[in-house]
């Protein structure tokens, strides 16, 4: 499934983070299953290489001391992703990578801790929302299924927030039955109006909560519905 141009193959950095433990994870998904070797970023570089899009994985960036993303938002690398993202470039924030985005400005709304106040581990099923980004548009009608890991992975926005978000087509995905019903019943970490995932209002920044990293080989877990995610990042900027 390699998603070559001309050109030849896409540059992603990879910002690592103290903590970042899904690197691998995403390594292994863009290189076995697209052809892409993703390129390292270390949080202390204050440039980026020449990338066409940056992900930020998944984990426990600075060991989500004070809150989780809020000490890796203010990083030296930050600087250089928030001027590469405000010139229109792409980027995907995987989970600790989303709570990153937020604690950024980069992507409105917050990250807190679960409803239940402990650790989720588990399958879901996400429904793709209404709206206009490539992940809207590619994905469809379409009810995934993907893992979730976190402990503040709660996304919250006023009520002004979440009717912009709506009218903007900014809701990705969200927590669903297997039909693709959001209800309370299939949000397992009490999300307003179960959002698991948002786009920026130019369509190019992703974060969710939910890996898809992990969802990619039926053998682990038997969902491959995460290769649709990547694919679709993919297409966000080639």
């Amino acid at each position: 499934m390699k998603r070559f141009t001309a050109a030849g193959a896409p540059r992603i950095g990879l910002i690592d983070f103290p903590g970042s433990n899904c690197d691998r994870d995403c390594n292994d998904a863009f290189e076995r299953h697209f052809g892409i070797k993703l390129i390292p970023v270390w949080h202390t570089e204050h440039t980026l290489p020449q990338v066409d899009a940056v992900l930020l994985p998944g984990g426990f960036s600075y060991g989500d001391y004070l809150r989780s993303g809020a000490l890796a938002a203010h990083s030296p690398i930050m600087g250089a992703v928030k001027s590469f993202v405000s010139k229109g470039g792409a980027a995907l924030g995987i989970c600790n990578g989303f709570q990153i985005l937020t604690e950024s400005h980069l992507l409105p709304g917050a990250l807190l801790r679960n409803r239940s106040r402990r650790f989720i581990c588990k399958f879901v099923n996400l429904a793709v929302g209404s709206g206009n980004s490539v992940y809207q548009k590619q994905l469809g009608q379409r009810v995934l299924r993907l893992p979730i890991a976190h402990g503040e992975g709660r996304y919250y926005i006023d009520g002004e927030g979440l009717r912009r978000l709506h009218d903007q087509g900014q809701v990705a995905f969200r927590y669903a039955d297997a039909k693709g019903h959001a209800n309370d019943e299939s949000n397992p970490n009490g999300a307003v109006d179960n959002i698991a995932g948002i786009v920026s209002e130019n369509g190019r920044v992703m974060g969710l909560m939910p890996h898809p990293e992990r969802a990619t080989d039926p053998l682990l877990g038997g969902s491959v519905d995460g290769l649709a995610v990547l694919d679709t990042f993919l297409s966000s900027f080639m």
